[in-house]
């Protein structure tokens, strides 16, 4: 399946990590936004919303926003490994629901302040952050230091889920622009642990130094 990305993208590499995890073979589309190659006519036709990751199945099926895209290839490339599947994306309703709103956190919260006190630094002209908006990331980061109280993963139980994937490409790219985690004991904690277990996290750390490459140019 073709998996159009960047590898410097956080949502990107979870799902990266998801494909590695349930044993699918993506074969990649490097699409440079940059460059404009997402405002391209074809790329357009494939998605309106122009924007990555997007995924398109062997049978032509298209797919965006990369946390939508994690739940659809364990629920469709798991079929075959219920165990698999329980483990990565629960079937129980409250285990399920606390994995759904990790990945909302993640997308709503999470990174969505890191990008609105990082991504002008970095992509437009200013040069020291927001103070506001780097009280807003970090409370972020406290509630999910506060979510990792008492527990190994993010939506907790004994395994990572597609939950962790989706955080941990988060927090690499934290740690790429150079933020200090060590003062969010638990965060520090799993992060360290978890980033030597998942599937693909060598390309999560590959992706993550490249995202880091845009603050060293500043």
């Amino acid at each position: 399946m073709d998996f159009y990305y960047l590898p410097g993208s956080a949502p990107c590499r979870a799902v990266q990590m998801t494909a590695a995890a349930v044993g699918v073979e993506l074969n990649l589309k490097l699409t440079d936004l940059m460059k404009g190659e997402h405002m391209k006519p074809e790329f357009l036709k494939l998605n309106p919303q122009h924007c990555i990751p997007t995924l398109v199945d062997e049978d032509g099926f298209v797919l965006w926003e990369s946390r939508a895209i994690q739940i659809y290839l364990v629920e469709k490339y798991c079929a075959h490994d219920p165990a698999l599947a329980e483990r990565l994306y629960p079937g129980d309703p409250r285990r399920r629901a606390v994995v759904n709103q990790r990945l909302f956190f993640d997308v709503a919260i999470l990174y969505q302040r890191f990008a609105e006190y990082y991504y002008p630094q970095i992509f437009g002209k200013k040069v020291a952050g927001d103070p506001d908006r780097l009280r807003s990331m970090e409370q972020a980061l406290e509630f999910l230091n506060t979510f990792l109280e008492g527990e190994r993963f993010v939506a907790g139980g004994d395994d990572p889920t597609i939950a962790d994937f989706s955080i941990l490409a988060s927090i690499a790219t934290f740690e790429a622009a150079g933020y200090d985690l060590r003062r969010y004991e638990n965060i520090h904690r799993w992060y360290e642990q978890t980033g030597n277990i998942v599937p693909a996290a060598d390309k999560n750390l590959a992706g993550a130094k490249i995202f880091g490459l845009y603050f060293r140019q500043k």
